[in-house]
């Protein structure tokens, strides 16, 4: 059994022979660039859904467009060293991370979160934006209601980007056909994993088999999984490895949401970007919280039922929620669950039948790096 070690690999130690953040980034801009030509002919307005599009695609893990990249990497596609930016793998990576934008935005919008990534989501954004206008004109609607609205605007723009990123990327027409069985399939997963969530919060029931679907398909697939498969099928790929990558895929993204749970509760604000206990505020129905209303005490539970999903929680009661958590054995629970996963995704990595030993190197080092990571 492969085992997991003991110091996790950074993010940047992993994206091998071609700086993918990097890449990643210069084909965002330039399509956007093109957008903002576009929608500076309808209006002159729209240049705030551009700014605010380039702004949510600057930075982040570039987790996804990791994973099709080495996805496509592992079905023998081939790159040409010195000269990343014009192939068209990197274009197509991209576009995942519109389509992880488009999905972020909406996010917060129905979690009425009020930070991402450090800076103000983007109905606070647009909301802002709004309230400046009226102030300074002395008319104007509801700057709420504009923010939400622009938001979702936004989110819409973005996924529809992801897919002309994506059939724009220079791959020929069969290619495409291939990689769009699976790019149609995540936005379907992710969407429906959106839908589950709000149906696990308004049930006001912690359930672990509700908690491990919205787990898998709000996130996990659509974060490691489903861009294996889009590389993959870019190069031709076939089924034997598609399952393969599959048998990797699906154990690493839920282990990587596990871990961004934890960091939802326990995780430095200075390094997640978002206010430590939100989730808690939020009323997130996960594995985490699962545990711990199976497993915690009476009294425990009694105290958790009456603070978990309140927005106004003060430092104080974060805390002792927390404690709860911890006291439960719920955080060590998914530790547990995190490192089995983990394990489980590299068995199954050491015997896939992939077309390059440096994607099978890169594609462990990046399931220890997504899975250990403090941000």
């Amino acid at each position: 059994m492969s085992t997991v070690p003991l110091l996790p690999t950074t993010l940047r130690d992993v994206y091998g022979d071609v700086d993918i953040p990097a890449e990643v980034q210069r084909a965002l801009t330039g399509f956007l660039d093109l957008q903002q030509q576009r929608l500076e002919a309808i209006g002159p307005e729209l240049t705030e859904q551009v700014q605010a599009a380039r702004d949510a695609t600057s930075g982040g893990k570039r987790l996804r467009p990791s994973f099709c990249y080495w996805g496509f990497r592992a079905a023998g596609g081939q790159v040409t060293p010195g000269a990343p930016s014009a192939q068209p793998i990197l274009t197509a990576a991209a576009s995942l991370e519109m389509l992880h934008v488009s999905a972020l935005v909406h996010d917060d919008v129905m979690d009425s979160s009020d930070v991402r990534r450090g800076a103000p989501a983007a109905h606070r954004r647009f909301e802002a934006l709004q309230r400046a206008r009226s102030e300074a004109s002395g008319v104007g609607g509801d700057p709420v209601g504009f923010g939400i609205g622009a938001a979702i605007l936004l989110g819409d723009l973005c996924l529809i980007w992801a897919d002309e990123m994506l059939h724009t990327s220079g791959f020929d027409a069969a290619a495409l056909a291939r990689a769009s069985r699976f790019f149609d399939a995540v936005r379907v997963e992710v969407t429906a994993g959106q839908y589950l969530d709000l149906v696990a919060q308004a049930s006001g029931v912690s359930d672990m088999d509700q908690a491990l679907r919205v787990l898998r398909y709000k996130s996990a697939t659509y974060t490691v999984e489903r861009p294996l498969h889009i590389g993959a099928a870019l190069a031709g790929g076939d089924q034997r490895l598609v399952e393969a990558l599959s048998a990797y895929g699906q154990p690493v993204g839920e282990a990587f949401q596990l871990r961004d749970d934890l960091l939802g509760v326990f995780g430095d604000p200075a390094l997640t970007g978002k206010p430590a206990g939100d989730d808690l505020r939020e009323g997130k129905r996960t594995v985490l919280v699962a545990y711990a209303v199976d497993h915690a005490s009476e009294v425990q539970l009694a105290e958790f039922d009456r603070l978990f999903g309140r927005p106004d929680l003060d430092d104080d009661e974060i805390q002792l929620l927390r404690e709860i958590l911890q006291d439960s054995r719920a955080v060590q629970a998914c530790e547990d669950l995190i490192t089995e996963r983990t394990e489980d995704a590299l068995d199954a990595l050491d015997s896939a039948p992939l077309a390059d030993d440096t994607a099978r190197k890169a594609l462990a080092d990046l399931a220890i790096a997504a899975t250990s990571r403090q941000l």
